[in-house]
């Protein structure tokens, strides 16, 4: 049997809000089969919980961000999609996620500070089934046109694939591939796709500060880029690494329906918006997907049950 996962013991991080520039501490906790993920603000007086679910994300201005049932008006964590992109790369299902502010840390700007943090608690395997979001026939959103236009797609694939064009219009960005596709199955998230950094131009951070965004920003935790070249001194980790931000961002987007999916996603100028609108597409018409277990783990994709080992 394909077995759920969580951590084998507590672990804790310290560091700041990218948008709020808050000092934020994130304690990760073990939790029972079924629980999925559930973030708690623990900083109020009374602690309350925020289930992760498609319909719980309430904001997807510059960044995922959910409260209880998708309120508007209730509590809220945002910025929860790095975090999100390491559990579904190391397969845990089950975790309580501790926060003292409402938005988690942006660390370093990728999901690779994320992936430490999961792996130094150890992860262990629980006696439940892993559920999957099966994808059973072809969803698609899309916005805009011409120039403007933007759509995301999820296809019936027999594991987890996916693919992203960008399309930016910028000398520093057009010198980088513009497209990137990378398998689940292939177990290389953490090598490939997890270091990955959050990026900005110079050219937007006044509008975004004087709307209260990216005020914790700066380049120990983004690529800056001006209007010419990147300005990090230490260059891209990854020569495709805008790209592969933006499918570290679309994996963990896509966690929030509550289970790994089977699919094949593919994005051309996509974001958090139409991922969760994507998400929503899917839910929203119960012939489109069915969730699926594998008592057998043979029977499962090609590289599912390694996908994370338990330590």
């Amino acid at each position: 049997m394909l077995q759920q996962r969580t951590l084998k013991s507590l672990t804790r991080a310290v560091g700041v809000g990218l948008h709020s520039g808050q000092k934020v501490e994130l304690t990760l906790r073990p939790a029972a089969p079924d629980t999925g993920i559930v973030f708690r603000r623990v900083d109020l007086p009374q602690p309350v919980d925020i289930p992760v679910r498609f319909d719980s994300v309430c904001d997807t201005r510059m960044a995922s961000t959910i409260s209880p049932g998708g309120d508007p008006g209730a509590p809220k964590v945002q910025t929860i999609e790095h975090l999100m992109s390491a559990c579904a790369g190391l397969g845990i299902d089950n975790l309580y996620v501790d926060i003292t502010a409402d938005e988690v840390p942006i660390l370093d700007g990728s999901s690779a500070s994320f992936v430490f943090l999961l792996q130094s608690a150890g992860i262990e395997l629980q006696k439940a089934p892993k559920r999957f979001l099966r994808v059973k026939k072809t969803v698609e959103v899309r916005e805009g046109e011409g120039r403007r236009l933007l759509w995301a797609r999820l296809e019936p694939y027999h594991g987890y694939k996916l693919t992203f064009q960008i399309d930016f219009n910028h000398p520093a960005v057009d010198a980088t591939p513009q497209e990137v596709t990378f398998d689940m199955g292939s177990g290389r998230y953490k090598q490939e796709i997890a270091r990955a950094r959050t990026f900005g131009f110079t050219k937007d951070v006044e509008v975004m500060r004087s709307r209260g965004l990216t005020l914790g920003g700066s380049m120990d935790n983004a690529i800056v880029i001006d209007d010419y070249r990147v300005l990090n001194s230490e260059g891209l980790r990854y020569d495709d690494e805008i790209a592969k931000h933006k499918i570290l961002d679309a994996i963990g987007d896509l966690y929030i329906g509550g289970h790994p999916l089977l699919a094949a996603y593919t994005s051309f100028k996509g974001g958090h918006a139409l991922n969760n609108k994507l998400l929503r597409a899917l839910l929203a018409d119960e012939s489109a997907y069915e969730i699926v277990t594998f008592d057998d783990e043979k029977k499962a994709p090609a590289g599912f049950a390694e996908l994370a080992p338990a330590w």
